[in-house]
């Protein structure tokens, strides 16, 4: 088999597995759209990231860009972390500090489980009136059921 095989086979098979990572999503039957509303209306903000997840950490859902969610921001707790970092870490949050050093900005962090469901969910607010981790998760509770979850 030449090269052109190799690489063909190669992309067919890249091709499969992102398909079978979609319908992996597809069959968490999260309705997106319901989400996005009751998500933007709840904690709705530039610097704002909310994912949902599987048992296994990967994100099935996610609000906000992948710029928000991979940003690093104070962990409360004297490190850095992404909201990224938060679902692969699995524990209940809720909490924030401030961003800067002049304390003008603060970050509110806010993860647990869905209620009723087999996900977790996380979040991380970042800027100048960002709520506090309990608010966040109280908001994002009220969110999840107006959106079917």
């Amino acid at each position: 088999m030449g090269a052109r095989g190799k690489v063909w086979i190669g992309g067919a098979l890249a091709i499969g597995l992102a398909g079978a990572a979609l319908a992996g999503c597809s069959q968490a039957n999260l309705p997106k759209d319901a989400l996005d509303s009751a998500v933007n209306d709840a904690v709705g903000d530039p610097n704002t990231c909310v994912l949902i997840g599987a048992q296994d950490k990967s994100v099935l859902y996610r609000f906000g860009s992948h710029v928000a969610c991979a940003a690093k921001w104070p962990d409360c707790n004297g490190g850095q972390r992404s909201a990224e970092d938060l679902l692969k870490l699995g524990a209940p949050v809720a909490a924030s500090c401030p961003s800067s050093a002049d304390g003008a900005r603060g970050v509110g962090w806010a993860a647990g489980p869905v209620e009723g469901k087999p996900f977790a969910y996380a979040a991380a607010m970042e800027g100048e009136n960002s709520p506090p981790g309990l608010i966040i998760a109280d908001k994002l509770k009220a969110a999840f059921k107006r959106a079917g979850l």
